[in-house]
């Protein structure tokens, strides 16, 4: 399980769950970050994938209480 293994998530994936967390669009990270929505998306689903989550909240909400963000 991802709770018993270290997951380490990449500074990229931590930036775009912390705009997540802010409640922003990948389309609104993406302009932030200067980086395409597929891009926030590709590190999201990335980070999600790592956490074993299946939507951005429930990632963001596990990355905060790993304190991985």
């Amino acid at each position: 399980m991802a709770d018993e293994q270290e997951v380490v998530l990449s500074e990229r994936e931590r930036q775009c769950l912390r705009w997540v967390e802010e409640g922003k669009s990948s389309w609104a990270i993406g302009v932030i970050l200067k980086v395409s929505e597929n891009t926030v998306n590709f590190h999201v689903k990335n980070a999600m994938r790592k956490l074993e989550t299946s939507s951005r909240t429930q990632c963001v909400v596990k990355a905060r209480r790993q304190r991985l963000i």
